[in-house]
């Protein structure tokens, strides 16, 4: 099967949703798929060989972070030249209703199209805006994926319809490396690990660095390993901090290999966040690695942590809860071990083995629903009111946010 894969999201700068894509794309290939991506991407960043980088992305306040889209007529021009050099059997977009490539894709679309939404919001003002300029031409969607619960109701309660959830992936067994001695812990000074951007106020560091003192108070050996960008971040957590900044390790980004590593070390691995999170990746990376978790009680982390039985769960935002689970975590060595089984054979659940045979599942009903209307054409009604230089017809103008 020859797969299209469109990802919203720079790789100049890549976070949760590039990562599913890079990895969906490399699991597809191995069962012996033609997979092609398209992202945005300035032409000197390295990237990998499956995708195509469609130029410079600009950065975006989106759903509580900072995006980098790509969108305007020369964006448009790549989505069209890329499409027609694929002729893809399916078109996979992430966030079509994302003003950038999966919008672009989904609008010059003419073939099966599957589209995954990732996003979780009680409320989206971007997707109350967005839905109008995409009504009709959510009708080509030929399959919808979320990819979790949380996902499929914020997709329900915007846009109508209905999508099957296939949760995000993960190599399961990358994550079962040695520990590393300077990552490590003991009983008197264990180890706390934190991933996540330090600037981005709905990953919970504050709240992190608030529930700290309390914890050092009964283990004054704690090690916090915190690992993420964010100058602002960091500095705000260490001025509120004072006199307990000492007790917390900045280790910045850090590569693949060494986040696996990192969370094999870890005695507990803490997830504050206060919400916009549709799954939480970072929990079933650190369940992969054998760590005990820690996490806020938000619906997505409920459901990964199945229910709490795959780790501990703490209320949303309360620095002195967390403080208190991540205290009977670490006095309570046996039930933190018995949480760590049980989420070493509930992770297996999501490892991409998994994962890639519901999505091939899902491509195979859009491909059925395609067959089904005919050969898929896209209907003159459906292109009614797009702009020239969308469709590739007329002489474009300069503009968009691509120059």
């Amino acid at each position: 099967m020859r797969v299209g894969i469109v990802c919203p999201y720079s790789f100049d700068a890549p976070g949760g949703v590039q990562f599913h894509v890079r990895d969906l794309a490399e699991a597809l290939r191995a069962g012996g798929h033609e997979v092609s991506v398209l992202a945005p991407a300035d032409e000197d960043t390295e990237v990998p060989d499956v995708v195509t980088p469609a130029g410079r992305a600009v950065p975006v306040r989106y759903n509580g972070s900072v995006a980098r889209l790509a969108f305007g007529p020369r964006a448009a021009a790549r989505v069209r030249r890329w499409i027609d050099a694929g002729r893809f059997d399916v078109l996979h977009l992430h966030e079509p209703m994302t003003p950038s490539l999966s919008m672009l894709a989904l609008w010059v679309a003419d073939g099966p199209v599957v589209a995954t939404f990732h996003t979780s919001q009680v409320r989206s003002r971007a997707l109350q805006i967005a839905h109008p300029l995409l009504r009709q031409s959510l009708e080509k969607i030929s399959a919808r994926i979320a990819v979790s619960e949380d996902a499929r109701r914020t997709l329900i309660d915007h846009l109508g319809g209905d999508a099957v959830v296939v949760p995000n992936g993960v190599y399961v067994d990358h994550f079962d490396v040695p520990p590393a001695p300077r990552w490590q812990g003991t009983p008197a000074a264990p180890t706390v690990a934190f991933l996540g951007r330090l600037d981005e106020p709905r990953k919970g560091l504050q709240v992190l660095a608030a529930a700290a003192p309390r914890i050092l108070a009964e283990v004054p050996g704690t090690r916090f390993l915190v690992a993420g960008r964010g100058d602002e971040g960091r500095a705000e957590a260490e001025a509120a901090l004072g006199e307990h900044a000492s007790s917390f390790e900045w280790l910045g980004g850090v590569s693949d290999a060494d986040k696996a590593t990192l969370l094999a070390s870890a005695d507990l691995y803490v997830a504050p966040q206060t919400g916009g999170e549709s799954f939480g990746i970072v929990l079933v990376e650190a369940m992969s690695a054998g760590t005990g978790v820690v996490a806020s009680d938000l619906g997505a982390f409920r459901r990964v942590l199945d229910d709490g039985t795959a780790g501990r769960l703490f209320r949303t935002g309360d620095a002195e809860d967390l403080a208190a689970t991540v205290l009977a975590a670490l006095a309570d060595p046996a039930g933190t071990e018995e949480r760590r089984e049980r989420a070493r054979r509930f992770v297996r659940t999501f490892d991409w083995s998994e994962v890639t045979e519901r999505v091939l599942a899902v491509y195979e009903m859009a491909l059925a629903a395609s067959e089904a209307l005919g050969d898929g054409a896209v209907h003159e009604d459906l292109l009614a009111g797009r702009p020239p230089w969308l469709l590739g017809r007329g002489p474009r103008t300069r503009g968009g946010v691509d120059r």
